[in-house]
């Protein structure tokens, strides 16, 4: 076997070690884990997550996850709760603890002090008979038979059991609240992600200047309305409405069959009832058009009225493609 098949054999094996661990957490799944969810959705306070070492690491992507669903959630490690941290915790918070053995020392001392202050305890840990696995209200059994490492040592199908239990929470708890996708954009703002989500067409046609030409406006005016508006487009208005598209394309294809433009006029080589999009739609929407049509620029319009350009090159910058 060459390092290489070495490399792979190892890596596949890891992956299948933990994800018979993870298939095996539907089947441990019980009450517990619904009265969990139960408790932290009715509770007037915020969802507190401790752990140490790696379940700590593990914690702290739960309350990001938590956070960005709808659930209010800090992170408190457990070694520092016992000095100080401990003021983190109110009257109606739930507290989640994250152990694997469930029996370290820091959790020994912590917990105790969460169930004198009233607070609801529940656990993840892979040891149901643990001191925390006894003591918390709760007990979410994430046990596994053995660490994807070789000596079953370092923390890695564990880690990912509490992780993937997290996830499971997490959507449980966003279902309970019908989370939607304009719920998501409030925390989400931004990146890629959050604009596709609350990111409209009149937010990108609003940056964007307004090429606009008349039905008998001479060609030579069309050419240079499209290159001063440098969207390689031009809306052809009458009326105040949308009549036909003037494109770079069409101004090409002109040239291609006749070097004399003198007579010629916007009306003579627009292309007539051109694509358009509502101006409050999603910028996503309009890339679902330009796709569809296989179209550079789209016209945006308000109420009939012409309102503006969308182009191609606005959405990959605003990173929607």
């Amino acid at each position: 076997m060459t390092p290489q098949e070495k490399i792979l054999s190892v890596a596949r094996e890891t992956i299948l070690t933990e994800a018979k661990a993870i298939a095996n957490l539907e089947q441990l799944l019980d009450q517990n884990f619904a009265n969990a969810v139960e408790a932290i959705y009715h509770s007037k306070g915020r969802v507190i997550i401790t752990g140490i070492g790696k379940s700590a690491a593990i914690a702290t992507k739960i309350v990001a996850t938590l956070n960005s669903t709808g659930t209010p959630a800090i992170f408190m490690h457990a070694a520092d709760a016992i000095h100080g941290d401990l003021g983190t915790i109110l009257k109606d918070d739930v507290v989640i603890c994250i152990s694997k053995s469930g029996n370290t020392p820091e959790i020994k001392v912590l917990v105790p002090l969460i169930k004198n202050f009233g607070n609801r305890l529940i656990a993840i840990t892979g040891n149901t008979e643990s001191f925390l696995g006894k003591q918390a209200d709760h007990t979410i059994n994430t046990y596994i038979e053995k660490e994807a490492c070789p000596n079953n040592l370092a923390p890695t199908t564990s880690t990912t059991a509490q992780l993937v239990i997290g996830d499971a929470l997490a959507v449980c708890l966003l279902k309970m609240r019908n989370f939607s996708s304009k719920d998501f954009a409030k925390y989400h703002p931004g990146g890629a992600l959050g604009k596709k989500l609350y990111l409209r067409v009149s937010d990108i046609a609003d940056q964007n200047q307004k090429p606009a030409v008349a039905p008998d406006t001479p060609i030579p005016q069309v050419i240079i309305e499209i290159s001063e508006k440098m969207l390689g487009v031009a809306a052809v208005i009458e009326n105040g409405k949308i009549v036909g598209i003037v494109t770079d394309g069409d101004i090409r294809r002109m040239l291609y069959k006749s070097i004399d433009i003198s007579g010629l006029q916007a009306r003579d080589i627009m292309s007539k009832n051109p694509k358009t999009i509502s101006y409050d739609a999603m910028a996503v929407d309009a890339l679902d058009v330009l796709e569809e049509n296989k179209i550079s620029q789209l016209l945006a319009v308000k109420k009939e009225k012409y309102y503006g350009v969308v182009h191609l090159h606005n959405l990959i910058r605003e990173g929607i493609i």
